[in-house]
């Protein structure tokens, strides 16, 4: 894999971007997912990229948040998770990537829409139930299967339960450290893997970015405050949203 400078730059700046996203700023991630596109080439790649830094972020998440998880909020999740992956996992190369980007940027944009709409009635429980957890980790699953894409669908199921950010930050780093660690072998397991030593070579040669990126997020993190903190994830989340409904070619140089 044949890399020029700028696309160097970005990789690193991708890596700066997780670490953040990690640890202080959700939502901030997704933003990446494009941006990696432009560094490997094709969507497919860039998700075997993206993986290994995603999983070094994920440990300084885990490490910063360990005490705050929400066990029962996974427990109920994580079932329907393994059946979406599995889905996505089966159908990953018959779609075409701008198929996945649409769909799962429809579904966020959506998942958005319906938490306002809740938030704005209410008489409506806050608190988790097994439909909602159905529904968030079906789509969860097959998002980070086929484009490491379910933080915004995991960004809307947290805010759906009124967490509060640490509650919310612990519960996130758990789940996409398990999840993040189980799909390594089922991307080496495809036909044609897309994590490889070109990849990891990236991969390593950008890693500081992340440990830079996971610090400066922790030190911003603690300088939001709660409403702040929901109405920054909410809008990266959009953000985040919309740059998969567009064109890929929009996105490039």
């Amino acid at each position: 894999m044949h890399l020029e400078p700028w696309q160097w730059a970005l990789a690193a700046f991708c890596a700066v971007l997780v670490g953040m996203a990690k640890t202080g700023v959700p939502g901030l991630g997704i933003m990446v997912v494009p941006l990696m596109v432009l560094v490997v080439g094709q969507g497919r790649l860039a998700s075997g990229t993206l993986l290994p830094l995603l999983c070094a972020a994920d440990l300084f998440a885990v490490w910063y948040y360990r005490r705050h998880a929400s066990v029962w909020a996974l427990w109920r999740l994580f079932p329907w998770v393994l059946a979406g992956g599995v889905v996505g996992w089966l159908i990953m190369g018959r779609l075409s990537d701008d198929t996945f980007r649409f769909m799962i940027g429809t579904i966020v944009l959506g998942m958005i829409a319906m938490h306002l709409v809740r938030k704005r009635t209410p008489d409506v429980a806050i608190g988790p139930d097994w439909r909602r957890a159905a529904v968030f980790g079906l789509v969860a699953g097959f998002a980070t299967t086929v484009a490491n894409a379910a933080g915004p669908v995991m960004n809307v199921y947290l805010l759906s339960m009124a967490l509060p950010k640490d509650q919310f930050m612990g519960t996130g780093a758990w789940y996409f450290l398990i999840v993040n660690l189980a799909k390594v072998p089922a991307y080496l397991a495809l036909d044609e893997p897309i994590i490889t030593w070109a990849t990891l070579r990236v991969d390593l040669c950008v890693v500081a970015g992340v440990i830079a990126g996971a610090l400066s997020g922790r030190w911003i993190y603690a300088r939001i405050p709660q409403k702040g903190f929901e109405w920054i994830v909410l809008t990266l989340t959009g953000l985040g949203g919309t740059m998969l409904l567009l064109p890929k070619e929009w996105l490039t140089f």
